[in-house]
């Protein structure tokens, strides 16, 4: 593996479209994927994006830039998490954008 590696997400290496119109842009370094996301008001990962991905959500780490998204692990714990808050979750979770504006959220899967 190189050394250093760096990538732009404004370039990125995949590109969703799901099904409410919001998107993911992803990049892949050597040892992390990092993905942005623009998620619209409604957007919800179980109707917008697991239909698509045919399989249950996966665990990661990710990071909110602006508006609020409420994230629900598994066990049916629900939390708010809004601008500046990171946030860890498990498999089979979901997440659903909160208000009328959209979240612009950041997430690494290792």
């Amino acid at each position: 593996m190189a050394k250093i590696i760096s990538k732009n997400l404004d370039t990125p290496d995949k590109t969703w479209t799901f099904l409410d119109g919001s998107r993911r842009s992803v990049i892949t370094l050597g040892s992390v994927a990092i993905g942005r996301g623009e998620y619209l008001p409604g957007w919800q990962w179980s109707k917008h994006v697991g239909p698509m991905a045919g399989k249950e959500s996966q665990s990661h780490i990710g990071f909110i830039i602006s508006g609020k998204m409420v994230i629900k692990d598994s066990d049916g714990k629900e939390m708010t998490v809004g601008p500046n808050e990171g946030f860890e979750v498990g498999l089979g979770h979901d997440a659903w954008v909160l208000g009328n504006e959209s979240c612009i959220a950041m997430d690494l899967n290792i």
